[in-house]
C-alpha cells in the first residue's frame, strides 16, 4: 500500500537522461475498475534540463495520496512545466467489446500519439506494460510511488477523468457520478439496480 511517505523521485528517469535518452514519457491510468466511465491514461514527458525540477514539482504524488484541490493545484503545475503531456480514454463501449485491459492498452497509445514530441523511451506503472508499442519501456512496481514522471501521469489521469465524470454526472443524472466518479460504492450500485444501466456503464463489469 502507497505510504503518505511516499516521496517520487526522478532517479529513473536520471538514469535514461545520463545516457542520452531525453524524452522519457511517465503514464499511469485512472479508472480501471470503475464500473462506469472511460478508462483515462496520462503520459507526461519531464524537460531534462529544468534547473530545478525536483523542487518545482515537490508536491507531486501518486494522485490517490493527494486531495482533490491538491491533484487540480498540481496538475496546472504539471502541465505548465512539462515538455510534453497528454491524455488518452478508452470508452466504456471499448472496454466491453474488448476487455479493461486491451482497452486501458488502447487509452495508453492514444495518449502517446498525442505527445509532440514523441517519447523515446516509456516509464510505466505496473502493469501498464505495452507489447504493441514499438518504444523502448520499463515498467515499474508501485512507478506512481517511486517515479516522479509516473507520478505526474497519475495526477492528469485522474484530474481530467474527474472532470469528465462530472460532466457525465449531468447526463446521466440519478447515478451520483460527480461524487463516486464512476465507482463502485453502495450508492451507485444501489442506483444501477434501479435505474439500469446507463450508455457509459461497463456492462461486462459484474456488480458485487
Amino acid at each position: 500500500m502507497p505510504k503518505k511517505t511516499d516521496v517520487p523521485s526522478l532517479d529513473f528517469e536520471f538514469d535514461l537522461w545520463q545516457r542520452g535518452i531525453l524524452r522519457v514519457a511517465g503514464m499511469d491510468e485512472a479508472g480501471r475498475g470503475a464500473l462506469a466511465g472511460p478508462v483515462f491514461v496520462g503520459a507526461v514527458i519531464l524537460p531534462p534540463d529544468h534547473p530545478s525540477l525536483s523542487r518545482t514539482l515537490a508536491g507531486v504524488r501518486d494522485s490517490k495520496q493527494m486531495t482533490p484541490p491538491e491533484r487540480e493545484r498540481w496538475a496546472a503545475v504539471i502541465e505548465a512545466t512539462a515538455l510534453a503531456w497528454a491524455v488518452g480514454q478508452a470508452s466504456a463501449a471499448e472496454i466491453d467489446a474488448r476487455g479493461i485491459v486491451p482497452a486501458t492498452r488502447q487509452a495508453a497509445e492514444r495518449a502517446i500519439q498525442a505527445l509532440g514530441p514523441a517519447p523515446a523511451c516509456l516509464l510505466t506503472d505496473y502493469r501498464l506494460e505495452l507489447p504493441s508499442v514499438q518504444i523502448p519501456q520499463k515498467s515499474i512496481l508501485r512507478g506512481d510511488c517511486c517515479c516522479l514522471s509516473i507520478a505526474a501521469a497519475s495526477v492528469l489521469a485522474k484530474v481530467h477523468r474527474d472532470a469528465a465524470l462530472r460532466d457525465l454526472d449531468g447526463q446521466y443524472p440519478g447515478y451520483g457520478l460527480a461524487r463516486h466518479k464512476g465507482y463502485g460504492t453502495e450508492a451507485h450500485r444501489a442506483a444501477i439496480h434501479q435505474l439500469g444501466h446507463s450508455p457509459i456503464h461497463r456492462k461486462t463489469f459484474r456488480l458485487k
